[in-house]
């Protein structure tokens, strides 16, 4: 009993809060995109795009990272991303090859990550490619939404290079990621040999 007091103690932390509330907003913030209440969108898109920035930030600053914070952050990362991804294929169907794109590579990452799990190996923490990849991604929706909820404007090319920017910068993070993860599993295999 008092190891579990002394867990849940040791993940009642700021960042793992931060998290917790991206994770959280996501319902809103799907309501609020499909109908399209684009203010209120965009709000919180940016509560969730600066509590993503800071949690990490304070974790390390404050000495508070978590084996859960860890696994939530990433987890609210992948979860906001594909449901915004899904929200805006609906609402411009002239993204989907990038949605489709953006799609399977989360879904890459999150099956990774199960895996590296399952098999007892430490994910890696967050790099800076994967931090910019998800600010591009949040840049690109907060334009869109903002330019749609201020001005009414619906701009089909700026959404499409939005997308694409955000689909190369999301490819890059992928490839990257990739090579952890390979390199994480070769790693595992050697020591057993």
């Amino acid at each position: 009993m008092a190891d579990l007091k002394l867990s849940i103690k040791k993940n009642l932390t700021i960042p793992n809060f931060l998290s917790f509330i991206r994770i959280v907003v996501i319902v809103p913030l799907i309501r609020f995109l499909l109908n399209e209440n684009y203010i209120a969108a965009g709000l919180t898109m940016l509560i969730s795009g600066v509590s993503d920035m800071f949690d990490g930030l304070i974790a390390r600053k404050f000495n508070q990272v978590t084996q859960l914070g860890k696994i939530l952050d990433p987890i609210a990362d992948k979860l906001t991303l594909i449901a915004v991804v899904i929200c805006i294929n609906i609402l411009y169907p002239s993204v989907t090859l990038f949605v489709i794109v953006l799609f399977c590579k989360e879904l890459l990452m999150l099956c990774g990550g199960c895996l590296l799990l399952k098999l007892k190996i430490k994910p890696p923490t967050a790099k800076w490619y994967g931090k910019v990849s998800t600010a591009i991604f949040y840049t690109a929706v907060v334009t869109v939404v903002l330019l749609k909820a201020v001005w009414n404007i619906t701009n089909k090319p700026l959404i499409v290079i939005l997308f694409s920017i955000t689909t190369i910068a999301m490819l890059f993070s992928l490839v990257n990621y990739s090579i952890i993860f390979f390199k994480l599993i070769k790693n595992r295999n050697n020591k057993k040999n």
